[in-house]
C-alpha cells in the first residue's frame, strides 16, 4: 500500500504561482490567485508572494518560462519559503523538474484541494471517496513524481513476471482504485436505500460555491448545529434535516460547495454526495452577495448544475452576506436614499435575471429570513401540488 503524506503540515509560508494565458486577462488571474490563497490558508499555510506570468501555453517541462522559474528560485532562496503552488494542475515530470530547480516542495491547485478534503472528511464515506480521488489523482503522475514508492509486503508474490518498479507501483495504485470503488459502491447502494425510505417528503437542496453561508443558513432553517465556519469546503458530508413550515414538512440538505478548477477525480468520486442534488426536487442557490466576483461564482455553480444535469430543476436564489455587501458598498457619508436606490437597482436586476425567484438575507444576523421561509414554503407547497397532490389537503 503507497503511504499518501500530507502536503501541508501546517504553519508553513507559499508562494503561488498562476499563469495569464490566451482568453484570460491579467485581473482573472490575480483573482484566481487571490482564492487559491484562501485555499493555502484552509490547509494552514500563509501566503507571502505572488508570481503570475503571460505566456500562450504552458511550458512543457517546467510550466514557466525558464527566466520566470528563475525569479521564483531566486525569491525562494532568499526567503523561508516551504511551499510553491501553481494554481493550475501540473503533470508529473513538470512536479519533479520544478522541484529540482527550486529545491522546495512543489504541489498544484489539484493537489491543495484533495489535501482539504481530506482534512475534511468525517464519515466514512466521504474519506473513501477523497482517498479514491487522491490515488486517481497519483495513477498518471507516478512515472513522473516517483524514484521508489514504499510499499507493505514484499518479495515472493509481489510482482509480476518481467515488472520494473513503476509498474509494480502503477499496479498496486491501480487495484487500491479498483477496491476503493468496490466499497465506494457499497457505501453508495446503503446511502441510496436511506433516500429512498425518506417517504413522500419533497426534497430541498442547498447548493452554491464554497464559503457562501450554507452551513449557517441550514443552522437558520432548521434550528439545528451543523459545522459552519468562514473556510472553504467546511462541509463535506451532505446533512439532511427534516423541516416543517406551517404543518408543511420537506427535507433539506446541505451538500459540499463547487469552486472552479474542482478536480474531475473528486466531481466524480463525489457522484453519491453529489446525488442528494441531482434527486432534490427544489435548489435553494445560496450566493456570497458581498464577494466581489459573485457573478462569476453564479457562473461556475449553474455550470456545474449543468454538468449534473439539475439546472432544470426549479431554483430559488438566495443572496446571503447582504451585511457584509452593505458594509463594503456604503460609506457613512452615503444617504439613505442613495443606499436604498442601489439596493433597489440590484433587487430589480436579480428579479428580472430569475423570472423573481430570490430573496436578499443575511443568514449570520437573521435578516429577511422570513421572507425566504415564505418563498420556500409557497415553492414547497408547488411541487407537493404537482409531485403527491393527494397530500396537499393535509397542508
Amino acid at each position: 500500500m503507497i503511504e499518501k503524506q500530507q502536503k501541508i503540515k501546517g504553519e508553513e509560508t507559499a508562494v503561488l504561482v498562476g499563469l495569464i494565458q490566451k482568453e484570460q486577462t491579467q485581473e482573472q488571474v490575480y483573482e484566481y490567485l487571490d482564492e487559491l490563497a484562501f485555499l493555502a490558508e484552509t490547509a494552514g499555510a500563509q501566503t507571502v508572494r505572488k508570481f503570475t506570468q503571460k505566456l500562450p501555453h504552458p511550458d512543457s517541462r517546467t510550466f514557466v518560462g525558464k527566466g520566470k522559474l528563475e525569479e521564483i528560485k531566486t525569491y525562494v532562496s532568499g526567503k523561508k519559503i516551504d511551499l510553491v503552488i501553481f494554481d493550475d494542475e501540473l503533470t508529473g515530470s513538470q512536479i519533479t523538474n520544478i522541484e529540482k530547480e527550486l529545491g522546495v516542495k512543489t504541489i498544484d491547485r489539484s493537489d491543495l484541494i484533495l489535501d482539504i478534503f481530506a482534512r475534511r472528511a468525517r464519515t466514512a464515506q466521504a474519506k473513501v471517496q477523497v482517498e479514491l480521488a487522491q490515488y486517481q489523482y497519483l495513477l498518471p503522475r507516478l512515472k513522473g513524481m516517483w524514484k521508489h514508492l514504499e510499499r507493505q509486503g514484499g518479495g515472493i508474490g509481489t510482482r509480476g513476471p518481467g515488472e520494473t518498479e513503476i509498474e509494480t507501483d502503477r499496479r498496486i495504485v491501480k487495484d487500491k482504485i479498483s477496491l476503493l470503488r468496490k466499497r465506494l459502491a457499497e457505501i453508495d447502494k446503503q446511502s441510496f436505500t436511506q433516500r429512498k425510505e425518506r417517504g413522500e417528503l419533497i426534497r430541498v437542496s442547498l447548493v452554491g460555491y464554497t464559503n457562501v453561508g450554507k452551513s449557517t443558513l441550514m443552522n437558520v432553517l432548521s434550528k439545528s448545529d451543523v459545522f459552519a465556519e468562514n473556510k472553504l469546503f467546511a462541509t463535506l458530508d451532505t446533512t439532511t434535516r427534516k423541516i416543517v413550515f406551517e404543518n408543511t414538512p420537506f427535507l433539506l440538505s446541505d451538500t459540499v460547495g463547487f469552486i472552479r478548477k474542482l478536480p474531475h477525480h473528486l466531481v466524480e468520486s463525489f457522484k453519491s454526495t453529489l446525488d442528494e442534488v441531482r434527486e432534490a426536487d427544489i435548489l435553494l442557490h445560496v450566493v456570497d452577495a458581498s464577494h466581489p466576483q459573485y457573478e462569476d461564482q453564479i457562473g461556475v455553480v449553474n455550470k456545474t448544475l449543468q454538468e449534473l444535469k439539475a439546472f432544470e430543476k426549479p431554483i430559488l436564489t438566495i443572496f446571503n452576506k447582504m451585511d457584509l455587501y452593505e458594509e463594503k458598498n456604503f460609506d457613512e457619508w452615503l444617504e439613505d436614499e442613495v443606499k436604498q436606490e442601489i439596493l433597489l437597482e440590484l433587487r430589480e436586476k436579480w428579479e428580472r435575471a430569475t423570472d423573481h425567484n430570490c430573496v436578499f438575507i443575511s443568514a449570520l444576523e437573521r435578516k429577511n429570513i422570513d421572507a425566504l421561509r415564505e418563498l420556500i414554503l409557497s415553492k414547497v407547497r408547488d411541487m407537493y401540488q404537482v409531485r403527491y397532490p393527494y397530500k396537499t389537503v393535509y397542508f
